[in-house]
């Protein structure tokens, strides 16, 4: 049954779609994007079915948010050289393999080759195959391992400024320190490609009003990873928006990503304890002397990092669609007027995910039956105006 729908959804839906077929449209020229040819083909994708009678489930997790930006560092707890990684907010993902290897050199500095990784998600994961790389004989502590960690909840697509900053609070040391973690990740995640680890290479679709968006850089990425864009005008595209942006993102499948790297783990010899820590006198006393600290909003109360904020979020599962292989970001705006900006749709073997939710502060882990509504509805809209507009313009 359809929740929470207007009697007028379907016919606002329709009116936008129509409107579009007469929507004037400007010229378009940027250094950013590739060189638009007259001729292009018109752009042909399957369309979502998107419905409340499709969805397998909803799932809620925390990104752990830090105004300033992960935390990369080093620091003695009595006799014990802790590193610090941790915080990535909505880039962990993104960002793992570049930090894990940068916390390497840290634990490099010290002559001992035994270290404990506190944590079993993407961060801690990475992190102990980096220390293994390097000739560590690592043991992983974690409360949880995957399938059920927030890691295993995350939209999961190679998107390292997602991680929610406080452009006012970073600096830059900081900033160097975040692009060479952007450039080791990009190399590690490029080898990755293929089914085993659920990495390839996805198009990616923002449909728009505003023939501006993308036209610029985004600063805090090295200059050699500034995404390609495309920039499709009226007629090139059926997404129910004057213009849409093209680009290639890597996407990644958590529940194929994780469990590879648990396997990789084991096999170079990793031993996995199951174990929670409610004290940094635990943690000291560990056997091993390196100790790693990715337990990300768990430092809050480990290791009394105060700056340390969830930002809740859920994601709404379908049914797999195997036709399904592009993502999209954005909305129309719904006939109840909430914008449908922030919107995501990206297509996994296990489901079509939908999501597009922050909720800063909100530690609680049921499900958002408001912004549920909002996502799956504003989905419902844009996939059902884009289906309108497909069939008018083949008549």
């Amino acid at each position: 049954m359809r929740q929470v729908r207007s009697l007028s959804r379907r016919e606002a839906v329709k009116s936008i779609g129509m409107g579009l077929l007469g929507f004037g449209v400007a010229s378009c020229s940027s250094r950013k994007f590739s060189n638009l040819n007259s001729s292009i083909s018109k752009l042909a994708l399957p369309i979502p079915s998107v419905s409340w009678d499709r969805i397998l489930g909803t799932t809620v997790g925390f990104r752990p948010y830090r105004s300033k930006g992960f935390v990369l560092g080093s620091e003695m707890y009595d006799r014990k050289f802790v590193v610090h990684n941790y915080g990535h907010g909505g880039a962990g993902m993104s960002l793992s393999w570049g930090t894990g290897q940068m916390a390497t050199e840290l634990a490099l500095e010290r002559p001992e080759r035994r270290a404990a990784v506190l944590g079993c998600g993407v961060v801690g994961l990475t992190s102990a195959r980096q220390l293994q790389r390097s000739g560590f004989t690592v043991t992983v502590y974690a409360a949880s391992i995957p399938p059920n960690t927030t890691s295993n909840m995350s939209l999961a697509a190679f998107t390292p400024t997602s991680g929610l900053l406080d452009f006012r609070s970073r600096t830059p040391q900081w900033e160097e320190q975040f692009r060479r973690a952007v450039r080791l990740a990009y190399e590690q995640l490029q080898l990755l490609v293929g089914s085993r680890y659920g990495v390839s290479k996805i198009q990616h679709y923002t449909p728009t009003d505003d023939i501006r968006l993308g036209s610029g850089q985004n600063m805090l990425l090295p200059k050699e990873l500034q995404p390609e864009m495309r920039m499709l005008k009226r007629g090139e595209h059926s997404f129910p928006k004057p213009f849409v942006v093209e680009q290639t993102q890597i996407k990644i499948e958590p529940s194929i990503y994780l469990d590879a790297l648990l396997l990789d783990f084991h096999r170079f010899g990793g031993k996995l304890v199951m174990r929670e820590f409610e004290s940094i006198n635990e943690v000291v006393s560990l056997p091993e002397a390196v100790i790693v600290n990715c337990t990300g909003l768990g430092s809050k109360k480990l290791f009394e990092d105060d700056e340390l904020v969830p930002h809740k979020g859920q994601l709404t599962v379908m049914i797999p669609d195997k036709a399904i292989q592009y993502a999209t970001n954005g909305g129309l705006k719904t006939s109840s007027g909430r914008p449908g900006s922030g919107l995501h749709m990206y297509p996994r073997s296990d489901g079509i995910v939908l999501g597009g939710t922050s909720e800063k502060g909100v530690w609680n882990t049921d499900v958002n039956k408001e912004e549920q509504n909002r996502i799956v509805n504003g989905h419902i809209d844009l996939f059902d105006a884009m289906r309108i507009l497909s069939n008018v313009q083949s008549t």
